[in-house]
């Protein structure tokens, strides 16, 4: 597995090149609730993306679970645990996003290698009981830790895969009352569909040890109904693992939960076990004999379009395209749907397209009329997306970035990194543009009722839809339509990552917000949710 073509494979024609806007660069592999993706993070960081299958995603019983799901594992926080940084239970599908670990699981590793060396298996449990500190901590009992769902990295195991686990104050049943879990790691009342509490987690770290002693599952093969009734109904046979594990596996596997042993037991066990190599460091040499070397991760997936906010300036086209031709026809209509969606009337759809056409026209006219080059370094704001727009996103928040434009052309002003939350709010029409420490800017990020949303009590706020990198034109024909209160809040849940935003405050500067970051899957949780966007503003004078 240490071969990169077996760990990354490509992806199919099934598979979307996007997930809420994450670019997918691999596929990881699928499972019981969907399939796993390697995507990154707008810092290049690989993340895990997991999106629902479809069956899956058409209960609404399913996305209730899933939601909850998602909030309790937001609170898990530990050093051998795949945290979990971005999912949306509505989305179309539901997915999820946790920090990638470059790392077999521990079944591969075995299937690959054979049985660990108990040296190994110690440090295994020490760490998962850790991982399961963390997790029980959070008041989640995760219900489904088996060889899969542990992976060895080269500084130790990490628990992974949250799908099924419930919140520890709700039920412990699914909806139709059965067993939820894997038959072959599942504790005694687990499996007849009893109470499961972090005791259950624990049987599970017993059976999930002996598999890495033994290359196999403890209790056998075989069909589910068969395993289960020799896990409520027998004792397993210990003689067969190594002896230095065979007392804490025999206090995991203990029938009663109450008699099991706690994670810090457990810790603390495997610590005595190891006496010098816990404290001077040994496991790494240990992980470098059962992991192998470390696959190198893909690079990020290059976007087919730039997604700053504001694109360097380039000289305009000599003319017209084919492709420049089909590209204004597809923003055309994009922009036509956005307004009809956000508006809800065929009064304001009429106003885009007759505003977009004169726009059009007028930018064929300039670039058109460009053959002197010296002219083309003042054209270039009105003919081309890129020339109205200057560098951006380069220098400190607050910094402006000024485009060389035609006397009376509003300038381009990035304001990058701004972070809104349910306590601050974003100022534009001050001599300083950002985020303040008070609501009373011109626009709030707000998570009320049913989700979150961009709210302004005097400025129009209208999403583009479509491919990102929208011009000071773009935002101009949008807005010439967006009449009403009704354009004073606009839900975020269609937004991700790329989403842009124009924005018109009282003063009629035009801004554009680009989406950078986004947290809004825990709307209902005060405090947790937030939004990172670039901002330019397009200032007349």
């Amino acid at each position: 597995m240490n071969n990169a073509t077996e760990v990354f494979q490509p992806l199919q024609a099934d598979d979307p090149p996007f997930v809420a806007g994450y670019r997918l660069a691999a596929r990881l592999g699928a499972g019981g609730m969907g399939r796993v993706y390697l995507s990154h993070t707008q810092g290049g960081r690989p993340v895990a993306i997991k999106v629902v299958r479809p069956e899956l995603a058409d209960d609404p019983d399913f996305r209730r679970r899933f939601g909850r799901e998602i909030k309790a594992a937001r609170r898990v926080r530990g050093a051998y645990t795949a945290e979990l940084i971005d999912a949306d239970a509505d989305g179309v599908p539901p997915w999820l996003a946790t920090l990638y670990v470059p790392g077999p699981s521990l079944a591969e590793a075995v299937a690959r290698r054979g049985p660990l060396p108990a040296p190994a298996v110690l440090w295994l449990m020490a760490g998962v009981a850790e991982a399961l500190q963390a997790i029980h901590g959070a008041g989640i009992v995760h219900r489904d830790l088996k060889p899969s769902n542990v992976l060895l990295a080269a500084d130790g195991p990490r628990v992974i895969d949250f799908g099924i686990s419930l919140a520890s104050d709700i039920t412990s049943h699914t909806a139709t009352g059965a067993a939820v879990g894997t038959p072959q790691f599942m504790a005694p009342e687990q499996a007849t569909a009893g109470e499961v509490t972090a005791a259950t987690d624990i049987f599970a770290l017993g059976q999930t040890a002996a598999f890495a002693a033994l290359g196999e599952p403890l209790y056998g093969d075989g069909p589910s109904p068969s395993v289960l009734y020799r896990i409520v109904h027998s004792q397993p046979d210990l003689s067969v693992l190594p002896e230095q594990l065979r007392p804490l596996i025999a206090r995991c596997l203990a029938a009663a939960p109450e008699e099991r042993a706690t994670p810090a037991e457990v810790v603390e066990w495997c610590r005595q076990q190891l006496g010098r190599d816990a404290d001077a460091g040994g496991g790494p040499a240990v992980w470098r004999e059962v992991t192998g070397p470390e696959v190198t991760v893909p690079s990020p997936v290059p976007h087919p379009t730039p997604v700053h906010t504001m694109p360097l300036l380039a000289p305009p086209p000599p003319g017209p395209t084919v492709a420049d031709e089909r590209w204004v026809r597809r923003r055309r209509i994009a922009l036509i749907t956005a307004v009809a969606v956000t508006a809800g009337a065929l009064l304001v759809t009429g106003l885009v397209w007759k505003f977009k056409e004169g726009a059009d026209r007028d930018r064929d006219t300039t670039s058109s009329s460009t053959a002197d080059p010296t002219a083309s370094g003042r054209s270039s704001a009105s003919s081309s997306p890129s020339g109205a727009d200057s560098a951006a996103g380069n220098g400190a928040p607050g910094a402006s970035s000024p485009s060389p434009t035609a006397a009376g052309q509003p300038r381009a002003h990035a304001y990058p990194g701004q972070d809104l939350n349910e306590k601050n709010s974003l100022y534009i029409d001050v001599k300083e543009p950002g985020t303040r420490d008070d609501r009373k800017g011109d626009i709030r990020f707000t998570c009320e009722k049913i989700g979150c949303a961009l709210e302004s009590d005097t400025s129009a706020i209208v999403q583009l839809f479509g491919d990102p990198g929208a011009t000071l034109e773009d935002c101009r024909v949008l807005l010439g339509g967006a009449k009403g209160a009704q354009f004073h809040n606009f839900p975020l849940a269609s937004a991700a990552i790329g989403s842009e935003f124009c924005v018109k405050p009282p003063s009629g500067d035009i801004t554009l917000l680009a989406i950078q970051q986004k947290s809004t899957a825990l709307w209902d949780t005060p405090g947790v949710s937030f939004l990172r966007a670039d901002m330019t503003v397009w200032r007349a004078g």
